[in-house]
């Protein structure tokens, strides 16, 4: 069996190992899946150094999307760290593997994908489907990992193969803005309204954010500077609330038409079909960018300020 996945992933294809059904007792376990192939030897030294043998031998059933050792690598360039190190963290370890694993059996069929996808660790990722039959996830950092082998068959689940180590998200909405460039206006509108402590709780929350065009756009439109804007409390307040919205909303899942309630109490906006919004005014802006995952929700980008 493991012979075959490295003849389908040499080739670039998606192998069908098990059926829907999932495997007999003739399948190892999850765990066995690892430790019978090389390419995945980095992984089981990691699982044994978690003390997680027990938890992907167990009766399952579980999902696990499974880094190579070229995946391990990139990951110790990536993080400036010797494998002897990524190991002797525990903490660190726990929470990479068990953002790898799913608490049930999710075979390539019933991937709901563009959705968000809770792991054992508790943090989300998304799978997108591309050209071809290809996947990719989409990880807590907004990093991107190609699912090279799917529906390897185990006795406790299923395995799917990955080119990338996966990494939950590792900053709230606040400081994922701060680390844009392009967010810096909307940044020290959220320091002036005194908002950063609701948009750093744990949410999950969605904003939609501008971008600093948008912001100077705005500008123009209400005759006002930038010091004006941020030295008006009641204003900026009410404008920064309005492009939040409860809950954690993927574009997948943005109600089409329908009215979405803000936090600006009784206050809601509308998307259309092709990602435009319409707000309180009629006036609309365009969703330029989609699922920017953060560690307390999400962020969507848009081009103009959307008013109350």
């Amino acid at each position: 069996m493991i012979s075959s996945i490295r003849k389908w992933v040499a080739a670039g294809g998606v192998a069908l190992l098990a059926a829907c059904g999932g495997g007999g007792d003739d399948h190892p376990t999850v765990l066995g899946v690892a430790q019978s192939d090389p390419q995945f030897s980095i992984l089981a030294e990691a699982v044994k150094a978690a003390d997680l043998e027990s938890a992907l031998n167990g009766a399952g059933p579980i999902t696990v999307f499974a880094p190579t050792n070229a995946a391990f690598s990139s990951l110790l360039t990536e993080l400036g760290v010797t494998k002897s190190q990524l190991l002797a963290d525990k903490p660190l370890l726990t929470a990479v593997l068990t953002y790898h694993v799913l608490a049930s059996k999710v075979v390539k069929a019933d991937v709901p994908a563009g959705k968000a996808i809770t792991s054992l660790q508790g943090g989300i990722f998304k799978v997108e489907a591309g050209t071809g039959g290809t996947l990719t996830i989409q990880d807590g950092r907004n990093r991107v990992a190609k699912i090279v082998a799917t529906d390897v068959a185990a006795v406790n689940g299923v395995v799917h193969v990955i080119d990338k180590v996966i990494l939950p998200a590792n900053r709230n909405i606040v400081e994922t803005a701060q680390s844009l460039p392009d967010f810096s206006i909307l940044v020290e509108a959220v320091l002036a309204a005194n908002l950063q402590g609701a948009l750093s709780g744990t949410g999950p929350l969605t904003v939609f954010a501008p971008t600093n065009a948008a912001f100077a756009a705005l500008l123009t439109e209400l005759g006002l500077t930038k010091q004006q804007l941020l030295a008006n409390s009641t204003l900026l307040t009410g404008v920064l609330k309005y492009h939040v919205v409860p809950g954690r909303v993927l574009k997948a899942d943005v109600p089409v038409g329908a009215a979405i309630a803000t936090l600006e109490t009784g206050k809601t906006f509308r998307v259309d079909s092709t990602l435009a919004i319409t707000d309180a005014n009629a006036r609309t802006s365009k969703i330029v960018a989609t699922d920017v995952f953060t560690s307390n929700g999400l962020i969507h980008v848009i081009d103009k300020v959307i008013l109350p």
